[in-house]
């Protein structure tokens, strides 16, 4: 039997002012989930609620998103916001732990300062804002997390930096983790692991011929788009989706089969 999911949906997306944040708060808001946009900028957050509202013109934007600027790396921070949001607009039943920073720099060049602070994100966060809704979730008996994680997890970085590398392999073993502990709850956590979608923090980071030499070697020829990363994130938010848990969707245009 499917379990049908709790009403109101309520997600929480942090990240939500970058490309795939977007397309993941769009993909959700289609689905007639209210949506908490986390990000550090409140500035950033209100121009891409404005983006979002040109991109689901049949939806109210305005009255179906929650702004919350936030920074994740900070325990007492994650656990505020939480409150927060549930104060405002309910209980979180469905987190998608997408901030994230990139990095470029390989080992010899990674200083300790880049090495926590890319953890600090990519990593911390996810794990502080998780404890911050198991609690609701398990007493409910119903919960979706979901993890960015990255195929330089599994390659250990083509053009991504090792502490990047590390850090989402990292989150890979906190999915399993979470995972294990959370089945009985009814509660699951899966990962999604693309190779490079087109944005920013992709493309202007990588000279042209690092992007150029990057496309050809996808095999199917381009980057991923951020729309098919933000149906991914529908995908597994949704009730259909509830016999899959501890799974790292692989999005990575053929580079590699499991």
């Amino acid at each position: 039997m499917v379990t049908s999911h709790p009403e109101p949906r309520i997600a929480l997306v942090t990240g939500a002012a970058g490309t795939m944040g977007k397309a993941a708060v769009a993909a959700l808001l289609k689905d007639g989930v209210h949506v908490v946009m986390a990000d550090l900028d409140e500035k950033a957050l209100d121009r891409a609620r404005v983006d979002i509202s040109a991109s689901c013109p049949s939806i109210d934007v305005g009255r179906k998103t929650h702004l919350s600027p936030f920074d994740v790396s900070n325990r007492e921070a994650c656990r505020d916001a939480v409150r927060r949001a549930t104060d405002a607009v309910g209980s979180i039943n469905i987190l998608v732990n997408n901030a994230g920073i990139l990095t470029n720099n390989k080992a010899l060049e990674t200083s300790q300062t880049e090495w926590r602070t890319v953890f600090a994100v990519n990593l911390d966060g996810a794990f502080f804002l998780s404890q911050a809704v198991l609690t609701s979730m398990r007493e409910k008996r119903w919960g979706r997390i979901i993890n960015t994680c990255s195929y330089a997890a599994k390659s250990g970085g083509l053009t991504a930096g090792t502490a990047y590398s590390v850090s989402k392999a990292a989150l890979v073993g906190l999915t399993f983790s979470l995972a294990a502990e959370t089945t009985k709850d009814n509660i699951t956590v899966n990962g999604i692991a693309p190779a490079y979608v087109r944005t920013p923090m992709v493309t202007e980071q990588l000279t042209d011929e690092q992007r150029k030499r990057v496309e050809e070697g996808i095999p199917v020829g381009r980057f991923c788009e951020p729309e098919e990363f933000g149906h991914v994130v529908s995908f597994l938010a949704s009730p259909l989706a509830g016999f899959i848990t501890g799974e790292i969707i692989d999005q990575n245009g053929g580079l590699q089969f499991d």
